[in-house]
């Protein structure tokens, strides 16, 4: 498979609908009574990556289809390549749409060879055409040595990579993808996924990937937006949603944290590692307290000296690149909490062992306890 350097997206307005691959403006959906989709917008730049992350029933998937034509906004306006495809004007169908799928279920007809498969999208063309454009597609996805054969004699990889080249054939101006990755088995996950990300970037087209897995999000996205309730809740870089979550919802989401309780004085709030600034939370108030397992960094106890923050050591195990390490602190408010530390590579002292604790308050995060966001900074 032909891999190209991926060449950084340089952002274009995303106020403007007119000047995006895709843009939602206002958009709503329900079915029946039941609202799925509230008030959603936003605007992917050509050739940008944006992925809709968030929990099972958190309208991404409803999102998406709008953006593809197989459901009609209940309200809002859907633009593609900057004309309105939906909510203004006629109704622009699917097959119109100049707009590319590639889902889960490749939906490959097994009956056609794999040529057949990428030149079914492109008949438009001639015979001639039609096979060089999908010969053209196969070799950028590194299949052009199966065009001749079934596709129940591919692996599941494959198949996706076939399933890629024909959504691609069309020389579509959007890319939609609906977890196209969940079904295969991590590894391969993991290299499909890359080899999608280079072809869609060397491409210049703009994508548009719903997926649940947080890791996948960042591994794919420019931008990510973040959903709950048929809301976007947080949208942004992968680096500003995972280091400046702004709800606990958002902290939880990216992966595990330890949670504690505290009481806002003067500002901040205590830990068994020190205060944290409370921005956001009144004086006086309940906070919740997320911090990430890496934030706690452990060492041993010099010898004569009184460390500022300890913990006791309960288990620790070695999880690969990293070792997690289960502890018990004392906390001011709580008593004895259980919490996690994760440290690079192999560490994994015994259970019983004091170690001194660390705490980056950049991975720390305070919230008002009834589950409300703080404020942007």
């Amino acid at each position: 498979m032909r891999v190209d350097p991926i060449r950084p997206t340089k952002f274009r307005d995303h106020s403007d609908p007119q000047k995006a691959g895709l843009a939602l403006e206002r958009v709503s959906h329900s079915y029946g009574d039941t609202p799925v989709v509230r008030d959603v917008s936003f605007a992917i730049a050509p050739g940008e990556f944006m992925c809709l992350l968030g929990p099972s029933g958190c309208g991404k998937t409803t999102t998406l289809r709008i953006a593809a034509g197989l459901e009609t906004p209940s309200q809002g306006t859907v633009w593609i390549g900057g004309q309105p495809v939906a909510g203004q004007g006629p109704f622009v169908p699917p097959e119109r749409r100049s707009v590319g799928f590639l889902f889960q279920d490749y939906a490959l007809f097994p009956h056609l060879k794999v040529i057949d498969n990428v030149t079914f999208g492109i008949r438009h063309l001639s015979p001639e055409d039609r096979r060089s454009r999908a010969m053209e597609a196969l070799e950028r996805v590194g299949m052009a040595t199966h065009a001749e054969v079934y596709p129940h004699t591919l692996s599941g990889g494959q198949q996706q990579r076939v399933g890629l080249a024909r959504a691609l054939a069309p020389k579509p101006r959007l890319m939609l993808l609906d977890e196209p990755f969940s079904g295969l088995d991590k590894r391969l996950r993991d290299q499909v996924r890359d080899e999608t990300l280079h072809v869609l970037k060397d491409t210049g087209i703009s994508a548009l990937l719903v997926t649940h897995d947080p890791e996948e999000a960042m591994f794919m996205a420019d931008t990510i937006a973040l959903m709950q309730g048929g809301r976007i809740v947080q949208m942004g870089s992968p680096v500003e949603l995972y280091c400046k979550p702004r709800s606990a919802f958002a902290a939880r989401f990216f992966g595990e944290v330890n949670r504690l309780e505290g009481t806002v004085r003067g500002g901040r709030v205590q830990t068994p590692f020190g205060p944290l600034e409370a921005r956001g939370v009144e004086e006086g108030n309940s906070a919740e307290i997320l911090i990430r397992p890496e934030a706690l960094g452990l060492q041993a106890l010099e010898d004569g000296a009184e460390p500022l923050a300890w913990a006791t050591v309960l288990e620790s195990r070695m999880l690969g690149r990293t070792s997690l390490v289960h502890m018990a602190a004392k906390c001011c408010e709580r008593g004895t909490v259980h919490l996690h530390a994760r440290m690079p590579g192999q560490f994994l002292p015994p259970p019983g062992e004091v170690l001194e604790v660390v705490l980056d308050p950049a991975q720390a995060f305070v919230y008002p306890a009834d589950g409300g966001s703080r404020p942007e900074a």
